[in-house]
């Protein structure tokens, strides 16, 4: 019968052996985030201001069907949507799902302040009234992180407090919306590059320096009085609709081929459509 003593101590041996065998490979490299792991992502944005408060002389009540015929023809990746009413997202959700067919759609909304109640302002319906977003991700289940806000600057002469709102997508792009004041041209300069300067570049940095995006209506134009480019920062490219709708991304998305997109009356402005190339790696600072 084999000594007992002789069995650990054998035991022993292997694992020592095994531990120094392990000491000697090379570490392997960290996991992959989901940024290492995506090839270059080809993504096309849709803008639409809807004019759908019910309040605004723009408004035409059928803005809403017009929306869910251009998304449902041109099948964007991403929505960015201005004066809508809560329940508008939803609506638009609906299409949107039925063009990104086994693909999870993410939307978010965040309504604009009223100064006068401290709630939120509303449509015509009584609804909240701001901005919208729609979008589709890879994770099945995992929320992703959304950010909005209010723009610290507010034209006082307007009981509207315009308002911002971003969600992170797939860790890939930060995609943001924004409506600016109408009412003081100074107000939308202002709420611009304090969003581009000063509140986008923290949710940045917690992303993980993934590209950002932000498409909306600027209420400002290139070479107007004040210009939008001088609330564009370095580091950063803009494309419009030849007035005040915009797409400003970071230079590390590649960013083209900008088309109007008709709404035949039914909102005071067209549709921008724009594709996004962002190529696959990490993202650096």
């Amino acid at each position: 019968m084999a000594d007992p003593r002789s069995h650990r101590l054998l035991r022993r041996a292997l694992a020592v052996g095994c531990l120094l065998a392990a000491a000697a490979l090379p570490a392997g490299p960290p996991p992959a985030s989901p940024a290492d792991r995506t090839g270059p992502t080809v993504l096309r944005v849709l803008q639409m201001n809807l004019c759908n408060s019910g309040r605004a002389a723009c408004f035409s009540g059928r803005s809403l069907p017009r929306a869910t015929e251009v998304i449902g023809t041109e099948a964007p990746d991403l929505v960015t949507l201005n004066e809508i009413c809560r329940d508008d997202v939803a609506v638009l959700e609906r299409v949107f799902a039925t063009v990104h067919t086994g693909r999870r759609v993410v939307s978010a909304f965040q309504a604009a302040g009223d100064r006068p109640s401290g709630g939120d302002t509303r449509c015509r319906n009584g609804q909240p009234y701001g901005v919208g977003l729609l979008t589709r991700a890879r994770a099945p289940d995992t929320a992703p992180a959304v950010y909005r806000g209010i723009h610290p600057t507010q034209d006082l002469a307007d009981p509207e407090e315009r308002a911002w709102l971003c969600v992170d997508v797939d860790a890939v792009l930060l995609a943001c919306t924004t409506h600016l004041a109408a009412t003081g041209y100074a107000v939308a300069l202002a709420q611009c590059r304090h969003l581009l300067d000063t509140i986008l570049p923290p949710i940045r940095r917690r992303s993980g320096y993934v590209p950002v995006l932000l498409s909306g209506d600027l209420n400002l134009r290139a070479g107007g009085d004040p210009d939008v480019r001088s609330c564009v920062a370095p580091g950063h490219q803009r494309i419009d609709d030849g007035a005040r709708q915009h797409v400003v991304a970071t230079t590390d998305i590649g960013l083209c081929c900008r088309r109007s997109v008709p709404m035949h009356g039914t909102t005071d402005h067209p549709g921008l459509l724009a594709t996004l190339r962002i190529d696959g790696g990490r993202p650096t600072t």
